[in-house]
C-alpha cells in the first residue's frame, strides 16, 4: 500500500506530465490536406483550418470524412509523440 507522501509525489509527477503534454502542439490532417485540426498533447482542441472549397454546403459529406481523417491522424501523431517520451525508468518509479 502506498503511503500518503508517495501518493502526493505521484500526483505531482502526473500533474507535471499533464502540463508538459499541454505544451505539445500536434496537428492532424485529412488525407487530401483540406482540413487540419490543431490540438495539444492533452487531447484538448485548440484550432481548426478548413480549405475554402470544403466549406461549400455541397461538400458536407466530404467535410465529415475529412474531419474523421484529421482526428485519426491527430491520434496517430499523438501516439508517436507519447512513445518518444516514454521514460521506462520514470514509469517504473511512479508505479513502485
Amino acid at each position: 500500500m502506498l503511503n500518503p507522501k508517495e501518493l502526493i509525489r505521484m500526483q505531482m509527477e502526473a500533474k507535471k506530465m499533464q502540463n508538459k503534454m499541454r505544451e505539445r502542439k500536434i496537428v492532424g490532417e485529412s488525407k487530401d490536406g483540406m482540413l487540419k485540426v490543431f490540438m495539444n498533447g492533452a487531447q484538448e482542441f485548440e484550432d481548426i483550418w478548413v480549405d475554402d472549397d470544403l466549406m461549400d454546403l455541397d461538400n458536407l459529406d466530404r467535410f465529415k470524412k475529412d474531419m474523421k481523417e484529421a482526428f485519426k491522424n491527430y491520434q496517430k501523431n499523438l501516439q508517436k509523440e507519447m512513445a518518444q517520451d516514454i521514460d521506462i525508468d520514470q514509469l517504473k518509479s511512479m508505479l513502485g
